[in-house]
């Protein structure tokens, strides 16, 4: 059992670019000090404090914020979650993630994926309907680079020519690989290309894991890979010393953080024409405070959260959990401190057990 830390790398009003970063990395320290497993570091593009976007954040860089980590810590395990491929060039980046590999002491877990809403994309001026198919060319690119000493490729949006990419990871024959799923279609694709599944219950309720997880080890089966895939759920947990306290801490932060993904999902279907979009942002527009607490989010004490999350990972069958402390970004320092404590000396080893 993989237990992780998500890191959106906040941005919060009031507060210096320098003092982020200061507070990334005090964070960083900090989960390896408190026994995390991983640490995994999003991606985030034109979203300063007050626009917007659904998570403020510094984090436009994560391999760079990923190399600073590494310096810092011996033990734990440092993935993003995730790089969004199709911005960059697959060389560039097969060479960047190969020598953060090695820095990193093969202590890298490769999260990728293609984002659920297209701002980033038109930042960089590509056109988000080419996303998927950019995404799998970028991907196939950079299997070659790590697995041959020579290769060449042509695509419609790659082409490379007899190139011998230095350094090769230090992982073989790469870093482990997790592709995110938010969209019913990609949980089957995932399966289908034998990757690692990453999973948010933010956009994806409790109610429908079960689906989707039938949907993605199907897939894996059939395509003759062995055993069942490998699964991490990403989800908001605040642990407090009484239920009414975890309940009651976050609410101000967590609904209004929630209206902000049901507006990025209606700009998003109306822009694409996207049928599951829409339905994702109606299903918000009736959230409930309430229906959250059971579906979207795990908020109580240390024995209601293990309980909650001995029975999703027994569903399931999942291979770890990678926590977001402060969804909303309202709680404050000290409250999210505590809950961490509460988490790895109380939560924690006691969902190791049970493994």
């Amino acid at each position: 059992m993989d237990i992780g830390l998500m890191m959106d790398s906040d941005y919060y009003e009031g507060q210096t670019q320098r003092e982020a970063f200061d507070a990334v990395l005090t964070t960083a320290d900090q989960a390896e000090t408190l026994g995390f497993d991983s640490i995994w570091l999003a991606e985030r593009h034109f979203s300063p404090p007050g626009s917007a976007a659904l998570v403020p954040s510094i984090g436009s860089a994560p391999l760079l914020l990923a190399t600073a980590v590494a310096m810092r810590t011996s033990r734990i395990r440092i993935g993003t979650a995730v790089l969004l491929l199709p911005l960059g060039h697959p060389v560039r980046l097969a060479e960047e993630v190969a020598t953060l590999d090695h820095l990193s002491q093969g202590r890298l877990d490769l999260g990728i994926g293609r984002s659920s809403f297209p701002r980033a994309y038109e930042g960089y001026n590509i056109p988000y309907a080419e996303s998927r198919a950019r995404f799998q060319e970028y991907l196939d690119v950079m299997r070659l680079a790590w697995t041959q000493p020579q290769f060449s490729y042509t695509g419609t949006f790659y082409t490379c020519r007899d190139i011998a990419v230095l350094p090769t990871p230090l992982q073989h024959p790469h870093p482990p690989l997790h592709q995110a799923a938010a969209t019913h279609d990609t949980f089957a694709t995932i399966g289908t290309m034998g990757l690692r599944l990453l999973v948010a219950l933010i956009g994806t309720p409790m109610a429908e894991l079960a689906s989707v997880m039938a949907a993605y080890q199907a897939a894996w089966q059939a395509a003759g890979h062995p055993g069942q895939g490998e699964v991490r759920l990403r989800l908001p947990i605040y642990v407090a010393d009484t239920l009414e306290q975890a309940q009651a801490d976050p609410r101000p932060s967590v609904m209004p953080y929630y209206e902000r993904l049901r507006q990025g999902y209606l700009r998003s279907a109306q822009q694409f024409e996207s049928a599951e979009r829409t339905a994702r942002a109606a299903q918000l527009a009736t959230l409930t405070y309430e229906e959250l607490l059971q579906e979207r989010v795990v908020f109580g004490t240390p024995r209601n959260v293990v309980e909650r999350l001995r029975t999703v990972q027994q569903t399931l069958g999942l291979s770890g959990f990678i926590i977001e402390p402060n969804v909303g970004g309202g709680l404050s320092p000290e409250r999210v401190a505590r809950s961490l404590y509460l988490f790895t000396h109380v939560v924690a080893p006691q969902l190791r057990e049970a493994v």
